[in-house]
């Protein structure tokens, strides 16, 4: 007796992790290699064909002259390896000086820009590693920008429109701007 339901199941253990550990992993692979190749391959952007990043993980920027992103709270910065929020509540002292620390670097980079600083430069995203901010975000940083490159305000505006996302099926979520995209176009950008 215990042979004939031992059989069985092993059978079934088998066929069972065939098809799920195998088979359908196999399909789903080569499903979204045929269907989405860019996006099942990591969304990387290459520059020269070299690789500089990924469309879907922010990289840290501290020169005046390229648009910043969001913090991260990733430790060491944008580590995908190390994905995580700040878990620090709003009436923390360390998120207090953290953000007051951020409004000081971005008023030293910019002290001629009196606008309100969009919390989204000020604050972490949930993962740590948003690639993104939001219009008035980049807005905010245009003027530096563009005095820093040598460019016309508009031409700085110009290139960030060209890598913002509009709203997820037209009216989820806000309009957002790609950072590393946008840095990079700025790099290329002839006058």
């Amino acid at each position: 007796m215990f042979k004939e339901q031992i059989k069985p199941a092993l059978l079934i253990f088998l066929v069972l992790t065939a098809i799920t550990g195998v088979i359908y992993p196999l399909f789903i692979t080569g499903a979204a290699q045929l269907l989405f190749p860019r996006q099942s391959n990591g969304s990387l952007i290459y520059q020269q064909g070299k690789v500089v990043g990924s469309s879907l993980i922010g990289q840290a920027f501290d020169d005046p002259k390229y648009l910043w992103g969001r913090i991260s709270a990733a430790s060491p910065q944008y580590n995908a390896a190390a994905s995580s929020g700040s878990n620090i509540g709003p009436a923390n002292p360390a998120l207090i000086e953290a953000v007051s620390g951020r409004i000081k670097a971005l008023k030293a980079a910019d002290p001629e820009n009196t606008g309100l600083i969009p919390v989204d430069l000020v604050t972490a995203s949930a993962s740590g590693l948003d690639p993104h901010i939001s219009l008035a975000a980049a807005d905010y940083q245009v003027s530096r920008i563009a005095r820093l490159r040598g460019l016309t305000p508009d031409t700085v505006k110009m290139i960030i429109a060209r890598h913002t996302s509009g709203r997820l099926l037209g009216f989820i979520g806000e309009p957002v701007v790609n950072v590393l995209e946008t840095n990079l176009a700025l790099d290329t950008y002839k006058k």
